[in-house]
């Protein structure tokens, strides 16, 4: 297993998913979305992982607000503003190979073990 936790320390939900990992002696790479966001390979292969690229976005987020993501027109816009503002992502983000979920989703992970 190769795991990949992308979230934030201030994520409740990412600390969360880190204590999961921990607990079962599992080692994971965290990766800071605020110091380094996902490359475009990255992101192509989480969102085929997870089925779309609206499951990825927080619409809760207060970036979400400041980036006007609900009025752009196109899907390549949106797109852009993800790579281009990690603090759209909803959090974590955990990958294992092709496989990926979004949030704390426990149910999943212990498939992956």
């Amino acid at each position: 297993m190769n795991i990949q936790i992308f979230g934030t320390n201030k994520c409740f939900d990412t600390k969360k998913a880190q204590r999961y990992f921990k607990e079962r002696n599992i080692k994971f790479q965290f990766i800071d979305l605020t110091q380094k966001g996902l490359s475009k390979g990255e992101y192509n292969s989480v969102k085929s992982a997870v089925g779309s690229m609206e499951a990825l976005i927080d619409e809760k987020s207060k970036a979400y607000e400041k980036n006007f993501i609900k009025y752009l027109a196109s899907k390549e816009a949106v797109e852009e503003k993800l790579l281009e503002d990690p603090a759209l992502f909803r959090t974590p983000i955990v990958r294992n190979g092709r496989n990926a979920t979004v949030g704390y989703c426990p149910d999943i992970w212990k498939t992956w073990e």
